[in-house]
């Protein structure tokens, strides 16, 4: 095993935009889809999904020689869920609920290895079950990638601070929550919330963060990379699946009139 190195992180370092796939099944299955569909990465959702640590290890397993990288994104700025993620494999971690630049501080504390951080010292999957602990920790603390979320409108007026945060170098935008946390629950970007997403992109800028979002649909992931974002997911697993199912549904009803048939 060569030193550990992270493909997503490689890839935006190359200059190239990548685009990952939400994840909210357990089901691996969807980890090898992605794979051959061509996305760069995916994003396990433990804060929202019904995933758990088994999960994580067989999504990982399912990217094992792929050049696709895994994120988690952690239920909780916790020392527990963010080391137990990345020893089970996870590329990075993407921290809910950010408020402060303390938060901040605390996951990427939580992520790294002395003396950098506090991470211990595991012989778990991500270290090849302890057989090569020093490869991997030889590259660890520079590869692993830690995303907080600014979804808050806390987040949002502390901006400048988070991304001032020594070693922060990704954060990823989540317009439906910051719009809530704005005061527009229900709302993809309510009344005010372009010119706040706008503000956020001209902060990362200055600090030389990279930004990540969520798109809905081409036309909102087209505009979302011509304001700089560099790495994008074009939607979640069951939404994909469900919207898709039911387009088909509506597709195969209206033609059952034209042959006489019935339906439900």
């Amino acid at each position: 095993m060569k030193n550990y190195r992270n493909p997503l992180r490689q890839k935006l370092a190359q200059g190239k935009t990548a685009f990952g796939l939400w994840v909210t099944l357990a089901t691996a299955t969807m980890t090898e889809l992605a794979i051959e569909a061509g996305l760069d990465w995916v994003c396990i959702d433990m804060e929202h999904g019904a995933t758990d640590y088994r999960d994580i290890v067989e999504h990982a397993r399912a990217a094992r020689g792929s050049d696709l990288a895994v994120l988690v994104r952690v239920p909780s700025i916790a020392i527990d869920s963010i080391k137990r993620c990345l020893d089970l494999g996870a590329d990075g971690i993407v921290v809910p609920l950010v408020r402060s630049a303390r938060d901040v501080e605390a996951a990427l504390d939580f992520a790294r290895y002395p003396l950098a951080g506090k991470r211990g010292l595991g012989g778990e999957r991500a270290q090849r079950w302890g057989l090569r602990v020093e490869e991997y920790i030889a590259t660890a603390n520079d590869e692993i990638m830690v995303i907080p979320m600014i979804e808050t409108a806390d987040a949002a007026a502390a901006i400048d601070e988070i991304f001032a945060v020594p070693g922060l170098d990704f954060a990823f935008v989540g317009p439906g929550d910051l719009s809530a946390s704005l005061g527009h629950i229900g709302a993809w970007e309510g009344p005010g919330v372009a010119e706040t997403i706008a503000q956020i992109v001209a902060s990362a800028g200055a600090a030389n963060i990279t930004l990540g979002t969520y798109g809905v649909g081409p036309n909102d992931i087209r505009s979302r990379c011509e304001q700089g974002f560099r790495f994008l997911a074009i939607g979640s697993d069951a939404a994909m699946l469900a919207n898709r199912i039911g387009s088909e549904l509506s597709s195969i009803r209206n033609l059952m009139p034209a042959l006489g048939r019935q339906i439900a």
